[in-house]
């Protein structure tokens, strides 16, 4: 059985995405090193398929085709990539597969086959959903030392309450966190 790891770039105040005119939009650049960058290439793990939503899976594919031959950009142009959408017809950028209709039972049967723990990056409406429903076995929070104040947040305000468990932390000299919890399940009361 596959494990699901969802990994988001958040602030310190829980914006995923600023939002309004971008402004900030690439707040995340300047915490960017090459020893975060082999610290996050470190926690994905050395073989992993991805499971996106289709926006992120859209901006992915608009990148990382073109970002050069480095360890990170190689292993996610390699990866088999599964796609939440109602459009599977028009991913074009594979190894993918489009997973639609009953999405909490595809991705069920998708984590109960063999192979290599999926990767969930961004994707928020979907990391929302992996958690509600039990699918996420892990979060690892890549955390930025900066308070954006708006801006899309990790969870929808749907979701029912967590409990996680700390296993693991590492940081960088540009102060980015890499915080990795074990889902527990629903917070008990």
């Amino acid at each position: 059985m596959r494990k699901i790891r969802i990994f988001e770039h958040i602030s310190l105040d829980g914006v995923i995405e600023h939002d309004g005119d971008y402004t900030y939009g690439a707040w995340t650049t300047p915490y960017r090193s090459p020893a975060g960058a082999e610290l996050l290439f470190n926690a994905y793990g050395p073989n992993f398929d991805l499971l996106l939503g289709r926006h992120t899976y859209d901006i992915f594919s608009s990148f990382w085709p073109n970002a050069g031959n480095f360890p990170m950009a190689n292993a996610i142009n390699a990866a088999n990539k599964y796609i939440v959408t109602h459009r599977p017809d028009s991913l074009e950028w594979g190894p993918v597969k489009g997973l639609n209709g009953d999405i909490v039972k595809a991705v069920h049967e998708l984590k109960s086959t063999d192979g290599p723990d999926l990767i969930v990056v961004g994707s928020s409406t979907l990391t929302s959903l992996l958690l509600d429903q039990g699918l996420a076995d892990e979060v690892v929070l890549i955390t930025y030392p900066v308070l954006l104040g708006r801006g899309k947040r990790m969870l929808s305000d749907s979701i029912d309450a967590r409990e996680l468990a700390f296993v693991d932390t590492k940081s960088t000299p540009t102060g980015l966190f890499i915080n990795t919890y074990k889902h527990l399940g629903p917070l008990k009361k």
